[in-house]
């Protein structure tokens, strides 16, 4: 396995420590055909441009992804660039594996990071204006900079800073368990919602059942009105009406079933 050789620092042509000097490599991988040897000489490449790819994802420390999640994600980047760079066509391997490996981890960001799908231009929004909030307020004595200031610094329109500013605060959602503010009573954020009232559902039913019951025979409505409003069994309904509880019961089957029929026709 041939070691990589550290670039010497006086003739360095690359604007990092961690920028090894891998031309040669790349050369003997564009030669060489598909194979075990060509991947084990891509893996070495790799190793030797890790710290690079570290330097990158730690770029983007403290915005909500773990460390070793960005560092994966980094080196995904990385194996990237070194399979699809061809040194033939004359750019220095760092200035297409930089943009490579940070566009993978903005990616990662993008596609992963949000609690909610967002639209991608709501997202772009939002880093323009998340990176022009920080260069306007130079220290932390500055004032917080109005709309206006942002759509100046950005050429945005204040209604675009004003979308940006609102996906500020939505790249993680909010659990439902959360407490909410200022509560000491384990009030929740679940607690404030509503819930659908049973009772309607019943409402409409029995709205779209009264036309239907109203053009019953009375013998029929009255055996359904003593079934199921007075909760009367089917045989002293059978008594009452001197019939046998057989023939009750086909009655309310049969009423049941025309009912349902009529119903259904008018909803449709």
């Amino acid at each position: 396995m041939t070691p990589v050789r550290a670039h010497p620092r006086a003739h360095s042509k690359h604007a990092h420590d961690d920028a090894p000097d891998t031309s040669g490599e790349f050369r003997r991988i564009a030669a060489l055909p598909d194979g075990s040897e060509k991947e084990a000489l891509r893996q070495d490449v790799v190793r030797a441009w890790m710290p690079m790819a570290e330097r990158i994802a730690a770029q983007f420390r403290n915005r909500g992804e773990t460390p070793e999640d960005l560092r994966q994600v980094a080196m995904v980047g990385l194996v990237k660039a070194v399979k699809r760079y061809e040194p033939g066509r004359g750019t220095a391997f760092e200035s297409y594996a930089v943009p490579t490996v940070t566009g993978e981890v903005k990616r990662h960001f993008r596609d992963h990071m949000w609690g909610l799908h967002v639209p991608r231009r709501i997202q772009e929004l939002r880093n323009r204006v998340r990176t022009a909030v920080q260069e306007l307020t130079r220290s932390p004595d500055d004032r917080s900079p109005s709309v206006r200031d942002v759509a100046l610094h950005t050429g945005l329109s204040e209604e675009d800073v004003l979308l940006g500013m609102e996906a500020l605060e939505s790249f993680r959602t909010l659990s439902l368990d959360a407490e909410l503010r200022g509560a000491d009573d384990g009030y929740t954020l679940v607690d404030t919602l509503g819930s659908t009232e049973p009772s309607y559902e019943r409402v409409v039913q029995r709205e779209a059942l009264k036309p239907c019951l109203r053009r019953l025979p009375d013998r029929e409505r009255e055996i359904l009105y003593l079934r199921f409003f007075c909760d009367e069994t089917q045989s002293r309904i059978a008594d009452r009406l001197g019939i046998s509880q057989m023939h009750v019961s086909r009655l309310i089957s049969r009423t049941c079933a025309r009912l349902g029929e009529e119903v259904g026709a008018r909803a449709a």
